[in-house]
């Protein structure tokens, strides 16, 4: 059963088209994967799904009902948690957690379970009557979801949860986002860390220029690149390296530099692995170390876009 249909979804500001007639389904009870550079649509397409923003153009049906014609309803179902985030410094763990639960209408005794489960849930109960502006990236990014997930929405949105923070933290909340899924909630998961979106997501969508480019399992999008292989490369110098002309030799799809490694995807059929090091070598720039990767969801992003998550 879909919980979400977008069709034909179009959002315009002046004559920049930001999302272009997209549509997608979100089947109910999966954790859904929306992936893009930035600029691709992807926030603009969440604040459209979570009421924030109204389309230009188009139809959202969430829970089976209409979204333009019942707004209220919908939104009390959804929890969205933002990427920047949306606590206030001032106040404690627990009073933060109560007044987002609160505007839900939740009160009482039901608003002071809803909290303590929330806190509970994303480890930060022993730290209720912190006040925020004391807590760690991470803790701040856990009450960021505890203030989404008290008042036991049926859909949560989720973007870039772990930007910024330590492994510790980034690991229970991956952990939480398995824990919510298998309580029953259907979860949208936005991510420029490509191997979150491996180990979370049933199904991803692949957005550039506000248009699905490509959709499907993982194992679905590994397929498209079938006729792809990924090289990585670690040089000294790269500082000497010109885009422009890597994009040249015959074969090159798309590359993305790291530090001292490039990782250059190039369709599998053509023998460019001289040319390629050839190049290198007329740049002066030492080889440390080259090596063909496994097919992933980064090469296929790659190969796709032509750039990498973060452009």
């Amino acid at each position: 059963m879909d919980l979400l249909s977008i069709k034909n979804l179009t959002k315009r500001f002046g004559d920049y088209v930001a999302v272009d007639n997209l549509s997608f389904e979100v089947k109910e009870g999966e954790i859904f994967g929306l992936l893009g550079p930035n600029g691709a649509g992807k926030s603009t397409t969440i604040n459209i799904i979570t009421g924030l923003l109204k389309p230009t153009r188009g139809e959202i049906y969430l829970f089976g009902k209409d979204f333009k014609s019942n707004e209220r309803l919908i939104k009390s179902q959804i929890g969205l948690v933002p990427q920047s985030l949306a606590i206030y410094n001032a106040l404690s763990a627990e009073e933060n957690v109560s007044f987002f639960a609160g505007l839900y209408g939740l009160k009482g005794k039901e608003l002071k379970a809803a909290v303590e489960e929330a806190l509970e849930f994303t480890g930060l109960l022993e730290h209720r009557k912190t006040q925020a502006k004391k807590f760690s990236g991470g803790m701040a990014r856990r009450l960021n979801i505890a203030c989404a997930i008290a008042h036991k929405p049926k859909l949560i949105i989720m973007d870039e949860p772990t930007v910024g923070i330590d492994p510790q933290s980034r690991n229970h909340i991956l952990r939480s986002v398995k824990e919510l899924n298998r309580q029953g909630c259907t979860v949208i998961y936005t991510s420029h860390y490509m191997e979150e979106v491996e180990e979370l997501c049933s199904r991803i969508v692949i957005m550039d220029h506000g248009k699905v480019i490509a959709e499907g399992t993982k194992e679905a999008l590994i397929s498209i690149v079938s006729d792809t292989q990924s090289l990585e490369i670690q040089v000294e110098g790269i500082e000497k390296l010109v885009e422009k002309e890597l994009k040249e030799i015959p074969g090159v799809k798309g590359f993305e530099i790291n530090d001292e490694k490039i990782t250059i995807n190039s369709v599998r059929e053509i023998n460019n692995l001289d040319k390629i090091i050839s190049y290198f070598s007329s740049k002066d720039m030492l080889i440390r170390n080259i090596e063909y990767k496994k097919i992933n969801l980064e090469t296929v992003f790659l190969s796709l876009t032509g750039r990498k998550l973060r452009d």
